[in-house]
């Protein structure tokens, strides 16, 4: 046991770990343990200094009874930690281990309900706000967020055709479909959607859930003092992968020129990690959060990959390096593995570790960040952009239409689509000088075909990807 307890005391503080001196400090040690109960448990050991000298606390018996008098005064609802006391190197230290509390959220007694409820982020106690404690309160009742029903809504605010092709059918899906889905929900005799079944497919997402959304940004040099691009992606969730995507394979790209791309040495990014952490992040977002939408940040030396909401309870950063996982949004994940964008509960994060270690890239970082994650992807070899006055506004043309093409590839994919299906796709009002130079372009480089070729100016005409595009595709290019 002694052992135990003196490796313990070797380690840093952290989400399930802090050290006091004495109990002097006691709203801290009360911070403390109500983050434990609301979080994922851990110990509060009393008796070792910040440098970690083992002074021990004078009168144990004492202090014991003082700690547990001062629990149960400051703690609601009670909180009853297993506190023991043990002796290293002749002083006694007292050890206050708290688990995750099924009576959660707890909170300070002194600062009530609504602001005494605190998580416990990294080594610090960060106070809750109102979302994150309704999220703690269902959890505890096994409750998801995505299924909650929209009773205002009906199944008209739903994008069916989009859902269809998102599982590749030819048709608009039914109601027996979209309820085994939980795409709709039982509410008061009626069926109405999901709260994730407007995340995925609502026809104007927006105005519910005015967050859930893509910013992706290109920054010079490795902080965010300079932006060199930036897009923001409003594609319904699943498809919104491919556009983050093609994004960074268009600031990866050592060239715009399409023999180039169909060589897979001209990536210079994990893309398999990459893609993991991307459905990662939209899968396990909290979408009950306010006020910033998903976040990917391409530096020249790394990419992080940010999304709103902390660990579910219970779950440490050392449980998903393992595989340990827990699904924060059941009909979001279950409509992603229907996708085939997830493989098997729980894999993806140590896949991503491994491949990275196969790779000889730095290991991937996961952090928790104010109340968001954070996963972090290390580049082999820093990817600058060189600036270099006319040279330079000739590599920004020349990206601008590599994207340009990916996406008009992109979004045909799933079917044919007209000029102007295409210009809706890619978020124009009309079509732009872009779109029609790059179809052309496209059907020169035959990555796509009219679906009527005998008449090119054919009211009914549309492109098709051809199977050289969709070699691109199946090479998980696109």
């Amino acid at each position: 046991m002694s052992n135990f307890f003196r490796r313990l005391l070797e380690q840093p503080e952290g989400k399930t770990i802090e050290f006091k001196q004495d109990l002097s400090s006691s709203k801290s040690m009360m911070k403390a343990l109500v983050a434990f109960a609301n979080t994922a448990g851990g110990r509060l050991i009393i008796g070792v200094s910040d440098d970690r000298q083992i002074l021990g606390v004078e009168d144990p018996l004492s202090q014991e009874e003082r700690l547990c008098s001062m629990i149960a005064d400051s703690i609601v609802p009670r909180l009853v930690p297993n506190i023991e006391m043990i002796t290293i190197e002749d002083k006694t230290l007292l050890i206050a281990e708290v688990f995750l509390s099924s009576s959660r959220p707890h909170f300070l007694r002194s600062k009530g309900a609504e602001t005494g409820v605190y998580v416990r982020l990294g080594s610090t106690n960060r106070q809750a706000d109102l979302e994150l404690i309704a999220e703690l309160r269902r959890t505890v009742e096994g409750v998801a967020f995505d299924e909650m029903p929209m009773p205002e809504l009906s199944i008209d605010d739903l994008d069916t055709k989009a859902i269809a092709q998102s599982v590749r059918e030819k048709y608009p899906v039914d109601k027996t479909e979209l309820q085994t889905l939980k795409l709709l929900v039982s509410h008061q005799g009626r069926l109405v959607p999901s709260k994730g079944a407007i995340i995925l497919f609502g026809r104007e997402r927006n105005l519910s859930f005015s967050d859930v959304w893509v910013q992706c940004g290109r920054f010079t040099g490795t902080d965010k003092s300079d932006i060199f691009d930036h897009i923001e992606i409003y594609d319904h969730l699943p498809l919104a992968v491919d556009s983050i995507m093609l994004f960074l394979k268009k600031h990866a790209m050592r060239g715009a020129d399409f023999s180039e791309i169909r060589r897979k040495d001209v990536w210079s990014i994990p893309l398999g990690i990459l893609r993991e952490a991307v459905i990662n992040a939209l899968v396990h977002a909290d979408y009950s959060q306010r006020g910033a939408p998903i976040r990917i940040a391409f530096f020249d030396d790394r990419i992080e990959i940010e999304n709103p909401g902390i660990l579910m309870p219970g779950m440490t950063i050392k449980d998903m390096k393992q595989g340990i996982s827990r699904i924060r949004n059941p009909v979001i994940a279950r409509f992603f593995r229907e996708m085939n964008l997830i493989e098997q509960w729980g894999t993806g994060v140590p896949r991503m570790f491994k491949q990275a270690q196969e790779l000889g890239l730095p290991e991937p970082q996961i952090m928790e960040i104010g109340m968001r994650m954070r996963f972090v992807v290390g580049l082999g070899e820093p990817i600058q952009i060189e600036h270099t006055g006319k040279k330079d506004q000739a590599q920004v043309e020349a990206q601008v239409e590599a994207q340009v093409d990916f996406q008009i590839l992109a979004a045909c994919a799933n079917a044919p689509l007209s000029s102007a299906e295409i210009s809706t796709a890619l978020g124009h009002k009309q079509l732009s000088g872009n779109l029609r130079k790059a179809l052309p372009r496209l059907r020169q480089a035959e990555l796509l075909e009219f679906t009527v070729p005998d008449k090119p100016k054919s009211r009914l005409q549309k492109y098709r990807i051809t199977a050289k595009g969709r070699q691109l595709t199946d090479n998980g290019m696109l």
